[in-house]
Protein backbone atom coordinates (compact mmCIF):
# COMPACT_ATOMS: atom_id res chain seq x y z
CA UNK A 1 0.00 0.00 0.00
CA UNK A 2 1.67 3.34 -1.25
CA UNK A 3 1.68 6.34 0.95
CA UNK A 4 -2.35 7.46 1.84
CA UNK A 5 -2.24 11.49 1.32
CA UNK A 6 -3.81 13.96 4.01
CA UNK A 7 -5.07 16.86 1.73
CA UNK A 8 -6.81 20.40 4.03
CA UNK A 9 -9.09 21.99 1.53
CA UNK A 10 -9.57 25.40 1.54
CA UNK A 11 -13.20 26.78 0.35
CA UNK A 12 -12.60 30.53 -0.94
CA UNK A 13 -15.34 33.08 -1.14
CA UNK A 14 -13.94 36.06 -2.70
CA UNK A 15 -10.64 36.68 -0.19
CA UNK A 16 -11.84 34.55 2.56
CA UNK A 17 -11.49 31.35 3.70
CA UNK A 18 -14.90 29.90 4.34
CA UNK A 19 -16.52 26.30 5.92
CA UNK A 20 -20.01 25.69 5.53
CA UNK A 21 -22.54 22.65 6.84
CA UNK A 22 -23.94 20.48 3.64
CA UNK A 23 -21.70 22.77 1.63
CA UNK A 24 -24.15 26.22 2.28
CA UNK A 25 -24.33 27.91 5.66
CA UNK A 26 -20.79 29.66 4.60
CA UNK A 27 -18.84 31.30 7.87
CA UNK A 28 -16.09 32.97 7.32
CA UNK A 29 -12.75 31.47 8.83
CA UNK A 30 -10.07 33.82 8.03
CA UNK A 31 -6.93 34.58 5.52
CA UNK A 32 -6.30 31.55 3.11
CA UNK A 33 -3.05 32.28 2.59
CA UNK A 34 -1.89 32.03 6.30
CA UNK A 35 -3.96 28.34 6.58
CA UNK A 36 -2.16 26.87 3.34
CA UNK A 37 1.29 28.18 4.66
CA UNK A 38 0.33 26.46 8.00
CA UNK A 39 -0.65 23.42 6.91
CA UNK A 40 2.28 23.02 4.25
CA UNK A 41 4.94 23.37 7.14
CA UNK A 42 3.33 21.14 9.37
CA UNK A 43 3.06 18.15 6.63
CA UNK A 44 0.25 18.01 4.28
CA UNK A 45 0.67 16.39 0.99
CA UNK A 46 -1.55 18.19 -1.10
CA UNK A 47 -4.07 21.32 -0.55
CA UNK A 48 -7.52 21.83 -2.57
CA UNK A 49 -8.58 25.62 -3.03
CA UNK A 50 -12.19 25.39 -4.16
CA UNK A 51 -13.86 28.48 -5.66
CA UNK A 52 -17.34 27.64 -3.67
CA UNK A 53 -19.06 31.14 -5.64
CA UNK A 54 -17.66 30.32 -8.76
CA UNK A 55 -20.92 28.83 -10.46
CA UNK A 56 -22.48 32.22 -9.77
CA UNK A 57 -20.27 33.85 -11.99
CA UNK A 58 -19.08 30.87 -14.04
CA UNK A 59 -15.65 31.61 -13.68
CA UNK A 60 -12.80 30.87 -10.92
CA UNK A 61 -11.37 33.94 -9.40
CA UNK A 62 -8.92 31.94 -7.42
CA UNK A 63 -5.67 33.45 -9.49
CA UNK A 64 -4.14 35.53 -7.13
CA UNK A 65 -4.59 33.65 -4.29
CA UNK A 66 -2.73 30.49 -6.00
CA UNK A 67 0.26 33.02 -6.83
CA UNK A 68 0.55 33.92 -3.81
CA UNK A 69 0.42 30.32 -2.08
CA UNK A 70 2.87 28.95 -4.92
CA UNK A 71 5.54 31.35 -3.74
CA UNK A 72 5.63 29.92 -0.33
CA UNK A 73 4.08 26.45 -0.59
CA UNK A 74 5.57 23.79 -2.58
CA UNK A 75 2.98 20.60 -2.49
CA UNK A 76 1.18 20.04 -5.20
CA UNK A 77 -2.72 22.15 -5.46
CA UNK A 78 -5.49 21.59 -6.93
CA UNK A 79 -7.81 24.21 -7.77
CA UNK A 80 -11.17 23.92 -8.76
CA UNK A 81 -14.61 25.79 -8.94
CA UNK A 82 -15.64 27.68 -12.44
CA UNK A 83 -13.44 25.64 -14.42
CA UNK A 84 -15.49 25.37 -17.66
CA UNK A 85 -12.93 25.51 -20.72
CA UNK A 86 -9.23 25.05 -21.54
CA UNK A 87 -8.28 28.16 -21.14
CA UNK A 88 -9.68 28.26 -17.69
CA UNK A 89 -7.51 25.30 -17.31
CA UNK A 90 -4.14 26.98 -18.32
CA UNK A 91 -4.90 29.90 -16.40
CA UNK A 92 -5.21 28.37 -13.01
CA UNK A 93 -2.09 26.25 -14.23
CA UNK A 94 -0.15 29.50 -15.08
CA UNK A 95 -1.11 31.04 -11.43
CA UNK A 96 0.80 27.96 -9.92
CA UNK A 97 -1.89 25.35 -9.53
CA UNK A 98 -0.62 21.75 -10.77
CA UNK A 99 -3.99 19.86 -10.76
CA UNK A 100 -7.56 21.28 -11.39
CA UNK A 101 -10.59 20.36 -10.25
CA UNK A 102 -13.79 19.59 -12.44
CA UNK A 103 -17.59 19.45 -11.76
CA UNK A 104 -20.22 21.35 -13.35
CA UNK A 105 -18.37 21.42 -17.09
CA UNK A 106 -17.50 18.08 -16.95
CA UNK A 107 -21.23 16.73 -16.29
CA UNK A 108 -22.68 19.49 -19.48
CA UNK A 109 -19.75 18.09 -21.77
CA UNK A 110 -17.97 14.56 -20.58
CA UNK A 111 -16.26 14.79 -24.05
CA UNK A 112 -14.62 18.09 -22.19
CA UNK A 113 -12.70 15.67 -19.72
CA UNK A 114 -10.93 13.72 -22.43
CA UNK A 115 -10.17 17.14 -24.18
CA UNK A 116 -8.46 18.63 -20.99
CA UNK A 117 -6.73 15.10 -20.01
CA UNK A 118 -4.83 14.81 -23.86
CA UNK A 119 -4.22 18.28 -23.25
CA UNK A 120 -2.55 18.67 -20.31
CA UNK A 121 -2.35 14.60 -18.87
CA UNK A 122 -4.55 12.59 -16.97
CA UNK A 123 -2.53 13.33 -13.50
CA UNK A 124 -3.59 17.17 -14.02
CA UNK A 125 -7.34 16.52 -13.92
CA UNK A 126 -9.27 15.67 -11.06
CA UNK A 127 -13.11 15.27 -11.55
CA UNK A 128 -15.24 16.35 -8.40
CA UNK A 129 -18.55 14.00 -7.65
CA UNK A 130 -21.07 15.52 -4.87
CA UNK A 131 -23.08 12.94 -3.86
CA UNK A 132 -26.28 12.82 -1.82
CA UNK A 133 -27.75 9.09 -0.45
CA UNK A 134 -31.35 7.78 -1.53
CA UNK A 135 -33.41 6.05 0.38
CA UNK A 136 -33.07 3.00 -1.48
CA UNK A 137 -29.02 3.17 -1.34
CA UNK A 138 -27.92 4.25 -4.37
CA UNK A 139 -26.34 7.65 -4.67
CA UNK A 140 -27.20 10.44 -7.44
CA UNK A 141 -24.70 13.20 -8.17
CA UNK A 142 -25.55 16.76 -7.99
CA UNK A 143 -23.91 20.47 -8.94
CA UNK A 144 -23.98 23.58 -7.65
CA UNK A 145 -22.95 22.73 -3.71
CA UNK A 146 -25.22 19.56 -4.38
CA UNK A 147 -28.28 21.49 -4.88
CA UNK A 148 -28.99 20.79 -9.02
CA UNK A 149 -29.80 17.14 -9.85
CA UNK A 150 -27.91 15.84 -12.57
CA UNK A 151 -29.62 12.69 -13.54
CA UNK A 152 -26.40 10.61 -13.20
CA UNK A 153 -25.75 7.84 -10.26
CA UNK A 154 -22.17 8.25 -8.87
CA UNK A 155 -21.00 5.42 -9.51
CA UNK A 156 -21.33 5.04 -13.20
CA UNK A 157 -20.58 8.19 -13.10
CA UNK A 158 -17.04 7.79 -11.71
CA UNK A 159 -16.66 4.82 -13.94
CA UNK A 160 -17.40 7.10 -16.87
CA UNK A 161 -14.87 9.62 -15.89
CA UNK A 162 -11.81 7.54 -15.51
CA UNK A 163 -12.86 6.15 -19.22
CA UNK A 164 -12.73 9.56 -20.36
CA UNK A 165 -9.15 10.38 -18.74
CA UNK A 166 -9.54 11.63 -15.59
CA UNK A 167 -6.33 11.24 -13.46
CA UNK A 168 -7.87 11.19 -10.24
CA UNK A 169 -11.71 11.71 -8.39
CA UNK A 170 -12.67 13.83 -5.48
CA UNK A 171 -15.73 12.53 -3.88
CA UNK A 172 -18.03 14.84 -1.71
CA UNK A 173 -20.96 13.05 0.70
CA UNK A 174 -23.31 16.37 0.63
CA UNK A 175 -25.39 14.95 3.16
CA UNK A 176 -22.05 14.34 5.89
CA UNK A 177 -20.23 17.97 4.81
CA UNK A 178 -19.44 20.34 7.42
CA UNK A 179 -21.60 18.07 9.97
CA UNK A 180 -18.89 16.27 12.26
CA UNK A 181 -20.53 13.27 11.51
CA UNK A 182 -17.65 11.15 9.82
CA UNK A 183 -17.15 10.00 6.16
CA UNK A 184 -19.98 8.63 4.13
CA UNK A 185 -17.65 5.28 3.75
CA UNK A 186 -20.25 3.16 1.59
CA UNK A 187 -20.21 6.01 -1.02
CA UNK A 188 -16.41 5.77 -0.84
CA UNK A 189 -15.76 2.29 -0.97
CA UNK A 190 -18.56 1.68 -3.66
CA UNK A 191 -16.31 4.18 -5.95
CA UNK A 192 -13.14 3.26 -5.06
CA UNK A 193 -13.68 -0.71 -6.06
CA UNK A 194 -15.07 0.13 -8.99
CA UNK A 195 -12.81 2.12 -10.47
CA UNK A 196 -8.83 1.93 -10.90
CA UNK A 197 -7.70 5.94 -10.71
CA UNK A 198 -6.80 7.30 -6.91
CA UNK A 199 -9.67 8.25 -5.25
CA UNK A 200 -10.20 11.24 -2.39
CA UNK A 201 -12.53 11.23 0.09
CA UNK A 202 -13.99 14.34 1.43
CA UNK A 203 -16.85 15.34 3.44
CA UNK A 204 -17.55 14.70 7.29
CA UNK A 205 -14.27 14.16 8.92
CA UNK A 206 -15.28 15.61 12.86
CA UNK A 207 -11.95 14.04 14.46
CA UNK A 208 -8.68 11.88 13.65
CA UNK A 209 -10.54 8.77 14.31
CA UNK A 210 -12.73 9.27 11.15
CA UNK A 211 -10.46 9.50 9.19
CA UNK A 212 -8.54 6.06 10.07
CA UNK A 213 -12.09 4.82 9.90
CA UNK A 214 -12.56 5.89 6.27
CA UNK A 215 -9.31 4.74 5.17
CA UNK A 216 -9.77 0.86 6.94
CA UNK A 217 -13.15 0.83 5.48
CA UNK A 218 -12.66 1.73 1.98
CA UNK A 219 -9.43 1.74 1.24
CA UNK A 220 -9.46 4.90 -0.14
CA UNK A 221 -5.81 6.63 -1.06
CA UNK A 222 -6.31 10.00 -0.04
CA UNK A 223 -8.42 11.80 2.54
CA UNK A 224 -9.10 15.82 1.98
CA UNK A 225 -10.27 17.42 5.98
CA UNK A 226 -11.35 20.66 7.03
CA UNK A 227 -13.11 22.18 9.69
CA UNK A 228 -10.53 19.86 12.11
CA UNK A 229 -7.96 21.71 10.92
CA UNK A 230 -9.29 24.77 10.55
CA UNK A 231 -10.44 25.05 14.04
CA UNK A 232 -7.35 24.45 15.38
CA UNK A 233 -5.62 26.68 13.26
CA UNK A 234 -7.77 29.32 14.35
CA UNK A 235 -7.79 28.26 18.52
CA UNK A 236 -3.84 28.59 17.72
CA UNK A 237 -2.94 31.60 16.17
CA UNK A 238 -5.89 33.99 16.45
CA UNK A 239 -3.82 36.67 18.25
CA UNK A 240 -1.56 36.80 14.93
CA UNK A 241 -4.14 36.65 12.37
CA UNK A 242 -6.57 39.73 10.33
CA UNK A 243 -10.10 38.80 10.68
CA UNK A 244 -10.70 42.65 9.02
CA UNK A 245 -11.62 40.68 5.50
CA UNK A 246 -15.20 41.27 4.36
CA UNK A 247 -18.01 39.28 4.94
CA UNK A 248 -19.81 37.46 8.11
CA UNK A 249 -17.20 37.25 10.52
CA UNK A 250 -19.28 36.35 13.57
CA UNK A 251 -18.97 33.34 13.95
CA UNK A 252 -15.18 33.66 14.07
CA UNK A 253 -14.99 36.38 16.26
CA UNK A 254 -17.34 34.35 18.92
CA UNK A 255 -14.78 31.99 19.42
CA UNK A 256 -17.16 29.07 19.16
CA UNK A 257 -16.50 26.24 17.07
CA UNK A 258 -19.10 23.36 15.73
CA UNK A 259 -19.60 21.25 18.89
CA UNK A 260 -19.55 17.39 16.88
CA UNK A 261 -16.36 18.34 15.56
CA UNK A 262 -13.05 17.74 17.38
CA UNK A 263 -10.28 19.96 16.51
CA UNK A 264 -6.43 18.04 15.91
CA UNK A 265 -3.44 18.65 13.77
CA UNK A 266 -1.99 17.01 10.99
CA UNK A 267 0.54 15.03 12.74
CA UNK A 268 -2.01 14.27 15.12
CA UNK A 269 -3.62 12.70 12.05
CA UNK A 270 -0.83 10.74 10.80
CA UNK A 271 0.52 9.78 14.19
CA UNK A 272 -2.77 7.90 14.62
CA UNK A 273 -3.06 6.30 11.11
CA UNK A 274 0.55 4.82 11.50
CA UNK A 275 -0.58 3.38 15.06
CA UNK A 276 -2.68 2.05 12.91
CA UNK A 277 -0.64 0.95 9.95
CA UNK A 278 -1.67 3.09 7.79
CA UNK A 279 1.58 4.40 5.73
CA UNK A 280 1.77 7.90 5.54
CA UNK A 281 4.37 10.60 4.91
CA UNK A 282 6.11 12.17 7.81
CA UNK A 283 7.05 15.78 7.90
CA UNK A 284 10.72 16.20 8.80
CA UNK A 285 10.82 19.44 9.67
Amino acid sequence: MSNVRIIPRLDIKGPNLVKGIHLEGLRVLGKPEQFAKFYYENGADELIFQDVVASLYERNSLQDIISKTAREVFIPLTVGGGIRTIDDIKSVLRAGADKVSINTAAIKNPEFIREASLKFGTSTIVIAIEAIRQQDGTYLVYTDNGREYTGLEAVSWAKKAEELGAGELLITSVDRDGTGRGFDSQLIKKIADAVSIPVIAHGGAGSSADVIKVIKESGVDAVSVASILHYHFIKENKQAMDFSSEGNSTFLNSGKEFSKIKSCTLKEIKEGLLQNKIPVRICLS
